[in-house]
């Protein structure tokens, strides 16, 4: 993985291992909403940081917000 998509690879992981959070959504749902605002908001953040740099794959996938995807090809490729 190129150390550039670092954090860009944790913030789609947090992402996704919150939706995936159901107990969490069950126990609290307005932290559960905001908690996913939060990160959503830095995942954009980082998305237009990086998109001078991004391969147009990647940028597609994130645009789509095709977020899985997006991982997998952050965790496959050796961009």
């Amino acid at each position: 993985m190129n150390p550039e998509f670092t954090h860009l690879h944790q913030l789609l992981r947090q992402r996704l291992d919150t939706i995936a959070d159901h107990a969490f959504r069950d126990r609290d749902p307005a932290a559960h909403l905001a908690e996913l605002q939060r990160v959503s908001e830095a995942l954009s953040a980082e998305h237009q940081r990086l998109k001078p740099v991004l391969p147009a794959r990647l940028n597609h996938f994130l645009t789509q917000s095709s977020l899985t995807k997006a991982l997998e090809y952050i965790e496959e490729a050796s961009v």
